[in-house]
């Protein structure tokens, strides 16, 4: 399964320069927690959530500071501040950091995205136009729907599981465990913060060599 078969097709969209209270009546009326932010050409230039929306005058909630901590907090943090409290257009408040990916991105690539980038929503775009948005509900909804594997196979995936974390356990150069590491349908899929490049590398290689293994899932997020 790819993005084009969990996407949610029809996407709420705002522009950048809506007013505030529409892009809020949209995330009320549709209950969802985030919005993406096209240009005129359905190009996705920034995302705006609940989360900045937290921080708001009218509510009571904007961010303040004492005295002295205000004086040595840098004029960019402050003026940062001062946007998400008072904004009134959606381009005042949106995050431009927008991570993407494409209808043929496997819900494997787009969990790893999800988790590398501590996000809960990928935008999904064709020739640079948004086109979808997966987000983690999706990929839960498609875990409920998948068939279990054949017994054989859990079986095998469990001898493979077991081969790998037993040549784990004679390492001294690793303290990844069984939490680290899941095996489906004959690829080991390796999780967590790993150290080094070099750690990274021999882990790929250690499933690599174990018998029955098919591929290797690099799910690894550097802590270098």
């Amino acid at each position: 399964m790819n993005a084009s078969d969990v996407m949610v097709h029809d996407v709420v969209t705002v522009g950048p320069d809506d007013d505030l209270a529409k892009a809020v009546r949209l995330l009320v009326d549709h209950d969802i927690s985030a919005l993406s932010v096209v240009d005129g050409e359905r190009r996705v230039i920034g995302i705006l959530s609940e989360g900045d929306l937290l921080r708001r005058e009218e509510i009571g909630t904007e961010k303040t500071r004492p005295w002295w901590l205000e004086a040595i907090t840098p004029a960019s943090v402050l003026a940062f501040d001062y946007s998400k409290s008072h904004g009134r257009k959606v381009s005042e408040l949106m995050s431009d950091r927008v991570v993407s990916a494409g209808e043929d991105a496997t819900l494997a690539e787009l969990a790893n995205i999800l988790e590398k980038n501590r996000i809960k929503r990928v935008p999904i775009v064709k020739d640079g136009k948004l086109v979808g948005i997966v987000s983690r509900s999706n990929l839960i909804q498609a875990l409920a729907s998948a068939p279990p594997p054949p017994a054989d196979d859990r079986l095998a995936d469990r001898g493979i599981r077991a081969s790998v974390l037993a040549e784990l356990g004679k390492q001294s150069w690793t303290d990844f465990g069984e939490r680290n590491i899941v095996v489906s349908n004959g690829v080991v899929h390796i999780w967590g913060l790993v150290g080094t490049p070099e750690e990274r590398k021999a882990l790929v290689a250690l499933a690599e060599d174990v018998s029955g293994v098919r591929a290797v899932s690099d799910e690894m997020i550097a802590a270098y």
